[in-house]
Formats: C-alpha cells, sequence, structure tokens
C-alpha cells in the first residue's frame, strides 16, 4: 500500500427524520483494497454516494491527492478518477459493449462525427487487458452478470480511474465468476488503482481486503487491518454484541407429509424427475451451484410453470397449481429470491406491502377500515423489529434486512402453511440474518413448513434439517442432519459423486 490518496473528515449528512452519517472519517491509500463494513442502514452507501458526488456533504471535508474538493455533482467525482460500480448495475442493455464503455465520452472523428472503429478498438484493448471473454461488439443483454461487472469494471478504466468502489459485486454471480472478479481486482491493485469493496459475505472480505473500516448506526467504529482481525471479532463490531449462536435453529420434530412432488418434469425440461418431501414443521434446504435447478424447481411448486409429467401432492391429495393464485389459495406463499422486483412495491407504503396480502380483513362494500389495517401492519413490525419511521415510510427507503422482514410479515398475516423462501438473506447485514434465522426457526417450531434455497451452504447446513442436492436440473441426493458434510455436499454439487 501506498501514501493516502484520499480522506474523508467528519462527514455528516442527513435526510428528514434521519441522521445517516454522524461525523465519519474515512482515508483510503493507494493500491489498497479497503473493505467497508456494517449493517444495512450503517452509512456505507450514504458515505459513498457523498464520495462520487451523488450526495453533498451537510459538514465535513474531502481530499484528494492532499487537495480539498467539494463535489457537486457525479461528474465532478468521476472526471478526478472516482468511479462507483453499484449494486444494481447502471448499464443500457440494448447496446453494445463498446457503446455502454464510451457513452458520453465518444472519439470523434475529422467531420464531428463519431469515429466507431476507434471506439471499438480502444474498447477491445481494455477489454483484452482483463482477460474479458466477450467481445465489443456483443449487446449488453446477452452478457452474465459477472461479465456486466467486468464491463462496468472496464468503463472505469477507460475513464483512468485511481479510486473505484465495488458495492456487492459478487452478490449475483457463480463461484466460478466470483473467482474472475477476485483474480481482477489483483491486478487492479497491482496496478495502483484502490479499490472500496462493500460485502456481507465475510470469507471475501479477508480473502481480498488489506484494510477494513466497520460503520455502525452512521458513525465510525474502527478501521483495523484486515490480517490482524478474525470473523468473530469483526461480526461484534458490526452489530454491536455477539452473535453467540448466529444459526437460531433448535432441534426440530418434523408431523406428518404436508407436500409431495413426484417425479416432476417442467415443460421447458429445466427440472426433470424431480422428486422430495416436506412435513409440517421441517426446514427443507436445496443446495447447488447457480443454475442448478432450484430456483426452476420452487417456481414449478409455486405454479409459476407447468408440468410436464409428475404430479404434486399436497397433504397426500394431487393438486394442480395453473397460477401462483392458487398456490397462495392452498395456503403456500414464495418469497422471491429478487425481493425489489416480486416481493415489493417499492413506491408505496410499509402499510401498503405489510398487509397487501390480507386485503380481505379490512376491506369490504368500497370501505377501508384504516383502523384494522393499522393494527395488522403494527402488530408486524413490532413482533418482527421492522425498523421504520412510520408505517407511511415508502419501502424503498429501507434497509435490504428490513425490507425482508416485511415481505416475510405479508405472507405471516395471511397464515400460510408453507413458506419457500428463495435466497432468504441475500444482501442483509449479519444481525438481519441472525434475526431472520431466528424467525424462521419460531415459524418452524409454530408448524410452518419451509422451504428454503439459498447459494451459501453455511446457512443450508445450519438452518435446514435435511437438505436436497441439486444439479442440472436433477435432485442427485438427499442428505439427513447427521450426514450433513459441506464438503460431500459440494461433491453431489459439482458432479464429483453421484449417489448409488
Amino acid at each position: 500500500m501506498g501514501s493516502v490518496i484520499l480522506k474523508m473528515e467528519g462527514i455528516t449528512k442527513a435526510f428528514p427524520g434521519v441522521k445517516a452519517l454522524k461525523g465519519v472519517s474515512f482515508d483510503l491509500r493507494e493500491g489498497e483494497v479497503h473493505a467497508l463494513l456494517g449493517e444495512n442502514g450503517a452509512g456505507k452507501s450514504t458515505l459513498m454516494k457523498c464520495l462520487a458526488g451523488i450526495y453533498s456533504v451537510d459538514s465535513g471535508t474531502i481530499e484528494y491527492n492532499g487537495l480539498p474538493v467539494v463535489f457537486k455533482n457525479a461528474m465532478e467525482s468521476i472526471h478526478l478518477g472516482i468511479s462507483v460500480i453499484h449494486q444494481e448495475l447502471a448499464l443500457a442493455e440494448q447496446l453494445t459493449v463498446a457503446d455502454n464503455m464510451f457513452a458520453g465520452q465518444e472519439p470523434l472523428g475529422k467531420l464531428g462525427l463519431i469515429n466507431r472503429r476507434a471506439i471499438h478498438t480502444q474498447c477491445q484493448a481494455i477489454l483484452r487487458s482483463l482477460d474479458a471473454n466477450f467481445t465489443s461488439y456483443d449487446r449488453v443483454f446477452t452478457l452474465s452478470t459477472a461479465q456486466k461487472q467486468m464491463l462496468e469494471i472496464a468503463k472505469a478504466i477507460n475513464r483512468r480511474t485511481k479510486v473505484l468502489v465495488m458495492d456487492e459485486p459478487t452478490a449475483a454471480v457463480s463461484h466460478k465468476e466470483v473467482e474472475k472478479i477476485f483474480r481482477l481486482i489483483g491486478r487492479l491493485r497491482d496496478q495502483g488503482i484502490t479499490i472500496v469493496y462493500i460485502s456481507h459475505r465475510m470469507d471475501e472480505i479477508f480473502r481480498v481486503a488489506d484494510r477494513i473500516t466497520v460503520l455502525r448506526d452512521g458513525a465510525n467504529v474502527k478501521t483495523v487491518m484486515a490480517k490482524e482481525i478474525d470473523k468473530d471479532a469483526l461480526v461484534r463490531m458490526m452489530v454491536g454484541y455477539s452473535l453467540d449462536r448466529y444459526y437460531q435453529k433448535n432441534a426440530a420434530a418434523p408431523g406428518e407429509v404436508v407436500l409431495e412432488a413426484q417425479n416432476i418434469t417442467r415443460r421447458d425440461n429445466r427440472v426433470r424427475n424431480a422428486s422430495f418431501t416436506l412435513r409440517r414443521g421441517e426446514i427443507v434446504g436445496f443446495a447447488g451451484l447457480v443454475g442448478s435447478g432450484r430456483t426452476e424447481l420452487i417456481e414449478t411448486i409455486f405454479g409459476l410453470c407447468r408440468l410436464r409429467s409428475g404430479q404434486i401432492l399436497l397433504k397426500g391429495n394431487p393438486v394442480r397449481f395453473r397460477s401462483p393464485e392458487d398456490a397462495l389459495k392452498a395456503g403456500i406463499c414464495l418469497v422471491p429470491e429478487d425481493r425489489k422486483l416480486q416481493g415489493l412495491i417499492l413506491d408505496n407504503t410499509v402499510r401498503f406491502n405489510l398487509t397487501l396480502g390480507v386485503l380481505r380483513q379490512f376491506m369490504g362494500m368500497g370501505h377501508i377500515n384504516r383502523k384494522k389495517e393499522n393494527e395488522i401492519a403494527n402488530r408486524y413490525v413490532e413482533s418482527l423489529s421492522i425498523k421504520v419511521p412510520s408505517l407511511h415510510t415508502k419501502a424503498i427507503s429501507l434497509s435490504g434486512g428490513n425490507q425482508q422482514k416485511i415481505v416475510l410479515s405479508k405472507w405471516l398475516a395471511a397464515s400460510t402453511a408453507i413458506m419457500i423462501l428463495d435466497e432468504p438473506t441475500r444482501g442483509i447485514d449479519v444481525g438481519a440474518k441472525a434475526e431472520i434465522y431466528a424467525l424462521m426457526d419460531r415459524l418452524a417450531a409454530s408448524g410452518v413448513s419451509i422451504i428454503m434455497v439459498s447459494s451459501e451452504l453455511p446457512e443450508v447446513l445450519g438452518m435446514s434439517d435435511r437438505i436436497y442436492v441439486m444439479r442440472e436440473g436433477e435432485i442427485k441426493t438427499c442428505v439427513e442432519k447427521e450426514q450433513f458434510n459441506q464438503e460431500e455436499i459440494l461433491k453431489y454439487a459439482l458432479g464429483v459423486r453421484e449417489d448409488g
């Protein structure tokens, strides 16, 4: 690591009703990977948006290369060599890779027209330097998530970026693609580029970070060298208390079989001959690599895709769900992988989202019983400790953990008997994860049956009573609790081992 390239001192930022940053100080050294950690709502994104010129600071100073700077907008930050790759990638999907890389800074020819040959030549050179496996002529919508991340990095290099902020860069990519991103981060660091790395995945932090800064409730906790701290100490710094039992899972005594899939095959063949059972009060985990067919299987169970063959039994009786509405009427709900796109109406209020599944309880004859609606919403805000200024707060303004609690509460209010959770803790912090795990344990103890799909194998191992492992659209094995072994499950997921 080199000398200090950027320093933020005493940064404060307030929004109506919320003081997001309370005198935060943060510095970066040339050629380091600096992890920025904290629970959702700790102030990480707000601090980086102040650095990027998206937000103006209320007070405090920013120095870049030893000189004071005030960013009035994002372009001023970019021109100085600071780039941010947000978790929700901002790319024009229908345009080519080259068009995205040079948007707003296209080289012009002698007649003042865009020099397209120069665009593609320069773009290809940058892609080769990153060892990218796509071309300047590819349309962005054809790229994988990891390739899109690489394109965002290529855009930053094209801008001669010196400080690169990466917000959850591996949240939606496969294990193989994660390795590519890590190798690329290493090359960028070797070139002297400074990287701010934001992630909730502890293993990644210890693998790539040189230093770690932790924020809590909008204030500094500590900055440490990554090699001088362990995971448990880091978690305590983030949440302010010790997580003695991270995975809140008590021994289960499952009841009768409530759901059974018998040799089901989807019409599009992305799930084939899949059979499994789910018992009352049981948490059944589904493990496998990205693309193994886990999400496709639960979509089929929930009525989002028709069966080609096989059948689904609900309490021993054959059922055929032609739509999610049929599944909901039967007492089955799905908490989707993408809560923002499929689980919430972000521009509407907390109250609206919490009560959306139980409209009949407070609506009738054109009249809305607001008192009853508020009672229902308040009940779940309190019981799940959802942190909101008021029921009228829009869902889009909440942290990921609180958004996820709202999605869960919506179906709890509807008295769901079977819950399907697809990546239930994706993009939320360790404290919120522990709360979700404790909630899952309470639900199972009360008799609710849960199917959990997760790409985080420790999560599957920690919370499941049984685990089904999928690969290439097929269930390869079922592992009982007493046989749980991370290495063995990975062997089935990778195809190294087959049953029988």
